[in-house]
């Protein structure tokens, strides 16, 4: 049977009175909602461009909402009585 879902993004960017960027990027799957979070910080010798800030604040929430989904995953899968998963993979499940 097909399986079609829409799943919704939400990425907010900004930046703290210490000049630090921050992301928190939220997933919406209509029956859960995890948050992921990530900063960037731009050393003193450095170049400021602001969009380098945000680019590593958002991948480093985009990492952070990465390794969430993939426990809540085995998590779930765990709780369907698959056993323990060893190494990278879940439950026979590569990630």
């Amino acid at each position: 049977m097909p399986h079609t879902l829409e799943w919704k993004v939400r990425l907010h960017l900004f930046e703290d009175e210490e000049g630090t960027t921050k992301a928190r990027l939220t997933l919406d799957t209509g029956t859960r909602e995890l948050t992921g979070h990530g900063s960037a910080h731009c050393s003193p010798a450095d170049v400021d461009v602001p969009e380098i800030g945000d680019e590593l604040a958002a991948g480093r929430a985009m990492n952070d909402l990465a390794r969430q989904l993939q426990k809540t995953a085995a998590r779930d899968i765990e709780g369907m009585g698959a056993p323990q998963p060893h190494g990278r993979e879940a439950a026979g499940w590569p990630t």
